[in-house]
């Protein structure tokens, strides 16, 4: 078995590989829970609406003002081209031209 002396140039020997030389572990406790009479499921569906609710709800001053401006944009657009394509919009842009 591996003893404790202090080795100047090495540190200390503690053993070999599979035979330490430490002493056992003493008044450690361990507990165990049935894989049956565990519930990894437990209140999983009720969180999973309130916590997408409250994380929707953080990320929405992020996700709504861009679509807002998108779609400003866009309905500016297809009226500038329904004018654009329109008899009035023609001549004004054929009197631009001349």
């Amino acid at each position: 078995m591996g003893g404790g002396h202090p080795d100047p140039k090495r540190g200390i020997y503690i053993g070999t590989y599979g035979n330490f030389g430490c002493p056992t572990p003493q008044k450690i406790s361990t507990y165990a829970l049935s894989p049956n009479r565990q519930r990894p499921f437990a209140g999983a569906l009720y969180n999973a609406v309130f916590n997408t609710w409250r994380r929707s709800r953080n990320q929405a001053l992020y996700v709504i003002p861009p679509f807002v401006v998108a779609y400003l944009v866009l309905d500016w657009a297809q009226e500038r081209n329904e004018y654009l394509n329109s008899k009035p919009g023609r001549l004004a842009q054929s009197g631009n031209e001349e």
